[in-house]
């Protein structure tokens, strides 16, 4: 679908968009590909990787700043927007800061997409938006719910707006594995709770699960990728089975297990075959046949989390992982 099509991401040059871009320019002969973020460093860096593909462009600029928008989404189809202040104990001594970028961005996004004849986006969104509990959570619910609501707002522009929702992305800059993988030499890795799981996602994942996210749309849903749940002390041993496990206790704002759907939103959530999807509560959207299509409903009831998953990843299956993505672990 993006054959000849002209894409931008925000806050590409992130871990989501080191992947997003090559496969994508790998996968459809796009017109063109915009990498819209503000740090230009980063930028310079990315496009020595890419520097014979006359397809990608960067373009400096921050989602705070409305008017930059319009200017780089002159002439855009389709947009995925991975821009967002993430890390938890920065959005919790920086709330201001957190809100202008993951709610004051989503707005000027929507409004600047709406306003240049946007076809689609797809927002990136996190499990801390299921139930939040800490600040990065509740802005990206805030977010959520603008990208949804922004489909009444398009009307007849036709803009169409969902988002995905996953949780730890293995191997990403700033989570676990690459922090394991910096510290085991010195025999001691810190957990802050035995009991805690994560769900494991490859950035390869997120990035198919945008793609149908954009194929599959009508606008408003909420994509929630099947994957499995590991034990942190299980992932630890496996990063560095000579190191001892040191329990420090649960950081501020961190949850004891990821959840990505919550009973609440079970109400309007349908089954497929490798994914989820949270139907819209606004407009009678969660009866619409054409986003429900082929899925079946789940239980009243029902909680998607990573510690009553029904799928694990096994000691193998994450070793095979690590032993193939070594290089690049922690490098985006």
């Amino acid at each position: 679908m993006f054959d000849n099509q002209t894409l931008l991401i925000t806050g590409g040059t992130g871990s989501f968009g080191h992947t997003f871009v090559p496969m994508t320019l790998a996968r459809y002969r796009v017109k063109k590909l915009i990498v819209f973020s503000r740090d230009e460093m980063k930028q310079w860096e990315m496009a020595q990787k890419f520097a014979n593909d006359e397809r990608l462009r960067f373009f400096i600029g921050d989602v705070r700043d409305k008017d930059r928008l319009y200017r780089a989404l002159d002439g855009v189809d389709y947009v995925v927007h991975a821009a967002a202040t993430k890390i938890v104990p920065t959005a919790e001594y920086n709330p201001f800061e957190c809100v202008k970028t993951n709610i004051n961005g989503a707005m000027n996004l929507i409004d600047a997409c709406i306003d240049k004849g946007v076809k689609g986006v797809v927002a990136l969104s996190t499990d801390k938006a299921s139930s939040p509990i800490n600040l990065y959570g509740a802005t990206k619910l805030a977010s959520d719910k603008l990208f949804v609501a922004g489909n009444s707002y398009s009307g007849e522009h036709g803009t169409r707006f969902s988002v995905v929702r996953y949780g730890n992305v293995m191997g990403s800059r700033g989570s676990v594995i690459p922090f394991f993988m910096s510290i085991k030499d010195r025999g001691v890795l810190p957990i802050t709770d035995p009991r805690m799981t994560r769900f494991m996602i490859s950035l390869e994942q997120g990035v198919e699960l945008v793609w149908h996210a954009f194929e599959d749309m009508v606008g408003g849903e909420i994509y929630v990728k099947k994957i499995p749940s590991m034990k942190v002390t299980d992932l630890a041993r496996v990063v560095a089975p000579e190191a001892e496990q040191e329990v420090i206790g649960i950081r501020p704002g961190e949850k004891l297990h990821e959840q990505m759907i919550s009973a609440e939103d079970a109400y309007y959530t349908y089954e497929y075959p490798e994914h989820f999807k949270i139907l819209p509560t606004i407009n009678g959207w969660a009866n619409c046949k054409k986003r429900i299509k082929d899925g079946k409903k789940v239980p009243e009831g029902f909680v998607y989390a990573s510690d009553n998953n029904s799928e694990w990843m096994s000691d193998a299956e994450l070793r095979a992982w690590v032993d193939a993505n070594r290089e690049k672990i922690g490098s985006i």
